[in-house]
């Protein structure tokens, strides 16, 4: 059952890549046909998409094809949450990132530096150090319905809170969004794992438990959520700080509430493992936050360890 659920989360980390690059690329086309038209892709009072702009954007054939991959991504997230501890689980998914900005090179023609390539090798090698110090687990604690409630009222708050925000912040929120996205969809690995009416299948239990509340809300806003930040940002960086949310939460929750373990002796290597993981995606986010315009998804022209701002020759150091 160990194996079954890391090629399950493999499964899951190439959907969700699949998706993200194909997401993107609805985003840009929709971008670029409002542009063509005399329209503008970002009409609201704060300066990001109106709703106008995010219906187009869904209604476009590239989009819709990673929609239904993300259905792919989810089914095997969801299964290997059932199978591995969700540390393990949720940073395999996270590979997806890889995934992304191999695809970004080809298909939305993203120039990936030495910076980049680094960054991405330390994520790797963070997924390996996990895999090798994972253990199988037995699901403990969360059997109560406080924990169950519990989840459902966060998420609730974190939903509704991340659709003000992204209509508030305007251009700023394609990292905001993505880090959003990615704690509901961290959510979503939680609420499957302590889901009840599944291993003995009981269709009222199953309805019943906010758990199952929660994996729709969460799974609902958290694609939309995403979708406006693909609409605003890179989507090298949007990811980055998506698969950091849907990594860190449920590996956290998973130690303390879940039971989750790492081999006797290879705890210091999945703290190792987790921290460089989610180090790396971070990296990836900050240097792939200023390059998309939507109309050529152009990086900067400098590589190194200095970022230029698009549309200015000032250099940050990072």
């Amino acid at each position: 059952m160990f194996v079954i659920g890391i090629v399950f989360a493999s499964l899951a980390a190439v959907g969700y890549g699949l998706s993200s690059v194909l997401r993107a690329l609805g985003a840009r086309r929709a971008a670029v046909a409002a542009r063509d038209a005399g329209g503008d892709p970002a009409v609201n009072s704060a300066g990001g998409p109106s709703v106008a702009s995010t219906a187009a954007t869904l209604r476009d054939p590239a989009f819709l094809v990673g929609t239904a991959l993300v259905v792919l991504g989810f089914g095997g997230g969801a299964i290997a949450a059932r199978l591995l501890p969700l540390f393990l689980s949720q940073t395999i998914v996270s590979a997806n990132l890889i995934v992304t900005a191999l695809l970004g090179t080809a298909v939305l023609g993203i120039r990936l530096h030495t910076r980049d390539w680094i960054a991405i090798c330390a994520v790797i090698a963070s997924l390996c150090m996990l895999g090798v110090a994972s253990t199988r687990h037995k699901t403990e604690g969360a059997d109560s319905f406080a924990f169950h409630w519990g989840l459902f009222g966060a998420t609730a708050v974190i939903a509704v809170a991340a659709v003000y925000a992204m209509y508030r912040l305007g251009p700023r929120a394609a990292i905001f969004g993505g880090a959003a996205a990615g704690v509901l969809f961290g959510v979503i690995a939680i609420a499957v794992r302590i889901l009840r009416g599944i291993d003995s299948f009981d269709p009222v239990e199953l309805i019943t438990d906010p758990a199952a509340w929660t994996i729709a809300i969460a799974g609902a806003v958290g694609f939309y959520v995403q979708t406006v930040a693909l609409q605003l940002g890179a989507v090298n960086g949007v990811t980055a700080v998506l698969v950091v949310g849907e990594t860190a939460i449920p590996g956290i929750i998973g130690v303390l509430f879940l039971g989750d373990k790492a081999e006797p002796g290879l705890g210091w290597l999945a703290i190792v493992g987790f921290i460089g993981a989610v180090i790396g995606a971070i990296a990836v986010a900050y240097y792939g936050s200023a390059e998309a315009d939507h109309f050529g998804e152009a990086p900067p022209t400098e590589g190194g360890w200095r970022r230029r701002r698009q549309g200015s020759d000032q250099l940050e150091t990072s």
